[in-house]
């Protein structure tokens, strides 16, 4: 059994890597990496990247994978529908994330690119059900530049700066909404929880897996 992931940056590959190693030994991952998604996504919006989503699902099933976990916060919704088609399931990365946060009173959605929020935000909504949870979003300015420029401490150290510039006298937590942002978590000193996607949306991911076989 295997799980195929698809990202939108190489970068992933080696977290995803990593998280396997010290939380689910021997489970084999088969990464597919199409940073042109995320580029269509962001100009025409996630449904334009729909076909190309499915055929990539697709081939990675086809290529053994029993389970498909999508790290891209932008594109999960879009991935996420086609598991009925593929008879297989498909992870979105940010939901066990949204499942936890929404518990919280108040939320924080911390992002570093727009086309992220509207995605994120449905989530939410899709998670709380009947609770109402106060929900604000936060864009931080520069730091996606940083990251496409490979300045990874300096795209992670934006992220730090944003979270611990958030009050938190309000309480709440704070959500990364994209994978990339996890390691920002350590950096930051704020006394609100701060909750990323990749830990536990790999644990789901590894769940399907073993239940799906």
């Amino acid at each position: 059994m295997s799980l195929g992931l698809l990202h939108t940056s190489a970068v992933h590959v080696p977290v995803f890597d990593g998280l396997r190693d010290r939380h689910h030994p021997g489970l084999d991952l088969r990464h597919v990496v199409a940073e042109d998604l995320l580029v269509r996504a962001r100009a025409e919006g996630p449904e334009a990247v729909a076909d190309a989503v499915r055929d990539l699902l697709a081939e990675v099933v086809a290529d053994g994978a029993t389970a498909v976990l999508c790290t891209c916060s932008t594109i999960g919704a879009v991935a996420e529908r086609h598991a009925a088609e593929l008879r297989v399931p498909v992870v979105r990365v940010d939901r066990p994330m949204a499942a936890e946060a929404v518990r919280a009173e108040r939320i924080v959605v911390v992002a570093t690119v727009e086309s992220t929020l509207a995605p994120t935000l449905d989530l939410l909504r899709e998670e709380s059900g009947e609770r109402a949870p106060t929900v604000t979003t936060l864009v931080v300015d520069g730091a996606w530049d940083r990251f496409l420029a490979c300045d990874h401490d300096g795209y992670l150290d934006a992220v730090a700066a944003a979270v611990d510039g958030i009050d938190p006298t309000a309480g709440g937590v704070v959500v990364l909404a994209q994978a990339s942002m996890a390691d920002a978590a350590e950096r930051a000193t704020t006394p609100l929880p701060v909750l990323s996607s990749p830990r536990l949306g790999l644990g789901a991911a590894a769940s399907a897996v073993r239940g799906h076989g």
